[in-house]
């Protein structure tokens, strides 16, 4: 059953369309690049899917007893959260607000699953210092693990490789996929073809083409190019 499917939706701001009409769904175990041009509206759709701007039309499904406040979100860093003066393990924990409502503390079980998911992300050992502290690479693996404490279906990544070198950029994208492989569904925001062309399974393309389909289809006719043949 799908996760999300979303049917004629339209999404902008201020009233004004971005992108219009759109049609597709999202499976368990599904692993979805959205690509395009900047200014397509890749991160108002993004929003949109998770409830932080209301649809222009059309309508977003939850299934299979996915909840709005159970999806993890990783979003694009500004400066200003880059210098968050918190610890690693306040901000891992943070990842449970959506779901404990006016309760002012963590259970035990959310405090284990935050040791849990530090671990599974490689900071355990960070988990007291000061996240400014820390290198990009590691603020993501940060993030990461935070959103990770709000879902146990589905990820979605707004660019979650922006600004990274090369081998921490292998490192996330080697992460990310681990994640799909234990069935985790990941629905991503990329600039990168190449990494669209090896991790995705399936390409949303928005912008004044809007393609979505499997992975194969978006590069066909030719399976070894990075590059779209659109």
């Amino acid at each position: 059953m799908a996760l999300l499917t979303i049917k004629n939706l339209s999404v902008g701001y201020d009233g004004q369309p971005v992108v219009s009409d759109l049609n597709f769904s999202v499976n368990a175990g599904d692993y979805l690049c959205i690509v395009g041009e900047n200014g397509s509206g890749k991160t108002t759709l993004m929003k949109t899917l998770l409830g932080l701007r209301e649809p222009l039309s059309g309508q977003i499904i939850y299934g299979d007893g996915l909840k709005r406040n159970e999806i993890g979100y990783l979003p694009q860093q500004t400066i200003v959260q880059k210098d968050f003066p918190a610890s690693v393990r306040e901000i891992v924990l943070s990842g449970f607000q959506g779901q404990i409502g006016l309760r002012p503390f963590y259970k035990k079980t959310e405090k284990q699953l935050a040791e849990e998911n530090m671990r599974r992300m490689g900071i355990a050992a960070y988990a007291e210092h000061c996240y400014r502290e820390l290198s990009g690479g590691q603020q993501q693996r940060v993030l990461l693990a935070r959103a990770l404490c709000a879902t146990r279906k589905i990820l979605l990544l707004d660019e979650p490789v922006s600004g990274l070198d090369p081998k921490v950029t292998e490192e996330m994208y080697s992460l990310i996929q681990s994640l799909n492989n234990d069935g985790i569904t990941i629905i991503m925001i990329s600039h990168d073809m190449g990494a669209a062309a090896k991790y995705a399974s399936h390409i949303l393309h928005i912008g004044s083409d809007v393609f979505f389909g499997m992975k194969e289809e978006w590069l066909a006719p030719n399976p070894q190019s990075p590059i779209p043949n659109h």
